[in-house]
């Protein structure tokens, strides 16, 4: 067991910590839980460079001013790229977002190969 202790260890310190990392959302726009006004482009920003083909969103109405009962409707016909640094997926909307609730679902790869996800709600108002 001892030289498997020490076998991982050795492993560890040669190993680029870099190639062992995830990519973490550090900053979005709109935030999460925020309230903003009719937005025509949303951005995510990560801590790595992201693959882009591989990297996407998905945003979904989820809650529109007087109607109680709205079902989720998914917004289709956005662009999403990868920008600037390569840390930056950008969704370009064809036109402003309506008063509403959203969700927005993330997902990334970055060079280590790994999927990251996650998920998000904001406000238009």
């Amino acid at each position: 067991m001892r030289h498997v202790l020490i076998a991982a260890a050795a492993l560890a310190a040669i190993l680029p910590g870099a190639a062992l990392a995830h990519p973490k959302l550090l900053s979005a726009t709109p935030a999460a839980n925020a309230t903003v006004a009719k937005p025509t482009k949303l951005s995510l920003t990560f801590s790595e460079k992201l693959l882009a083909p591989m990297s996407n969103v998905e945003l979904v109405m989820t809650g529109m001013p007087g109607m109680a009962n709205h079902a989720p409707m998914p917004i289709k016909g956005f662009r999403t790229a990868v920008e600037g640094d390569g840390k930056t997926l950008a969704v370009t909307l064809p036109r402003a977002l309506p008063a509403g609730t959203y969700d927005l679902t993330w997902h990334v790869v970055a060079a280590d190969q790994h999927k990251v996800e996650g998920q998000y709600s904001f406000t238009v108002k």
